[in-house]
Formats: C-alpha cells, sequence, structure tokens
C-alpha cells in the first residue's frame, strides 16, 4: 500500500488523479494507494443524490461518480481516497464501507472521541452529531472516492445543504468535540496505521 498525502488540492485536480490511478491499479502497473488530502472548498453530489438537498440555490455542485447524496469538503477536513484492488481482496463493497467506518471510528478513539455506526446509514456518528462521511465507488472493482473526516473544519459550510441527503443532520469534528485544536498532520499519521492494519484484516489479499 503506498501512501500519498497532497496536502491541499482541488476536487478536479484529485479526481483526475483518481481516475488514473484506478486505471493503472486494475492494470496491476501501480500499487493499491491510498491518498490523504484536504480539498479547497466544493460541494459534491452522488449519484443517488437529490438537488432538493441543496438549501442555498446559490451553491454549486459538483455532480461525482460515488454513492451517496450530497456533502461539503473544505479545508481542516481530512478525505481520503483509498484506491483499493477489490478483485484481488473481497468483491464486497458493503463489507468496504464497514472497513472504512471502522477506521475513522478507530482513528476518533485516538483523541478521545467516541464514535459508532447508525443502522441504515454510512458513516461515522457520535453524540455531538456527524462526524466523518463516507460515499465510495468502484470501475472493476478497483475503489475510488472514500472517506471525509471532519478534524478542524468550519462546520458552517454544512448549513446550506442537508448533510448527506438527511434533514436536520448535524454535523460536529473532533476539534468541536474535543474543545482543543487537533493537528490534521497527526490525524492523518493515526489514519495511515489503523488503515494499514485492518486492510488485511478485513479485506485479505486472496490466496489462489
Amino acid at each position: 500500500m503506498e501512501i500519498n498525502d497532497l496536502g491541499l488540492i482541488g476536487f478536479s485536480d484529485a479526481f483526475a488523479l483518481q481516475e488514473r490511478l484506478v486505471a493503472e491499479v486494475y492494470a496491476k502497473t501501480s500499487p493499491e494507494t491510498l491518498l490523504l488530502l484536504e480539498h479547497t472548498p466544493v460541494y459534491t453530489l452522488g449519484r443517488s443524490g437529490d438537488l432538493q438537498n441543496v438549501l442555498d440555490p446559490s451553491i454549486e455542485t459538483v455532480h461525482i461518480n460515488r454513492g451517496g447524496d450530497i456533502t461539503y469538503h473544505a479545508p481542516g477536513q481530512l478525505v481520503g481516497y483509498p484506491i483499493v484492488n477489490l478483485g484481488l481482496r473481497q468483491r464486497d463493497l458493503r463489507h468496504y464501507l464497514r472497513f472504512l467506518e471502522e477506521v475513522l471510528i478507530q482513528v476518533a478513539a485516538d483523541f478521545g472521541v467516541s464514535s459508532y455506526r447508525v443502522d441504515g446509514e454510512t458513516g461515522v456518528w457520535t453524540d455531538h452529531g456527524k462526524l466523518a462521511s463516507i460515499g465510495a465507488g468502484a470501475r472493476r472493482w478497483v475503489t475510488m472516492h472514500g472517506f471525509a473526516l471532519n478534524v478542524s473544519i468550519d462546520l458552517s459550510g454544512f448549513d446550506r445543504i442537508n448533510p448527506c441527503g438527511i434533514v436536520g443532520c448535524t454535523m460536529t469534528s473532533l476539534q468541536a468535540i474535543t474543545g482543543r485544536p487537533v493537528a490534521m498532520a497527526e490525524v492523518k499519521e493515526r489514519t495511515v496505521v489503523h488503515f494499514e492494519r485492518l486492510l488485511d484484516q478485513w479485506l485479505p489479499m486472496a490466496t489462489d
């Protein structure tokens, strides 16, 4: 697994890199890769998204090929785009989503934040609100898109949408819950540790 920290990057540039890597990972000319980054402010709408969840008509949204509804990305949010070949692991996208949730639940715990899944929903919640959004896609069983963990993001950007299509959904962040600054570099470090450890536990490579 290769880890690539892109820093702050626009959505279109990151999407183009994902598309290239998906093709290369499928062709086995590049290793599986975890892209870690922060996005410049952008609203993205998944395949099943409903424009009625955009509460401010002045918002420009980017339509993308992932599951889920509308979400918001901006600096202070850790975005992870795993390019993983499920064709060589376990061809189960739902199980893959649960794996991503588990990674983020354990990352949050490292910062003293208790988080959990909600039945029938995808993502990670706390008693203070939703902490992380997850929306994945796959081409020929190679994954793209992924997760967005709120670290120190300005949460007011979510006020203009129904986050993930959930009316009245309250969003929160590690910083808002802990009441102290949370270093993005430290969150990235813990994310890599848990991602690499849990990947082979949840989605081991096929042996035949």
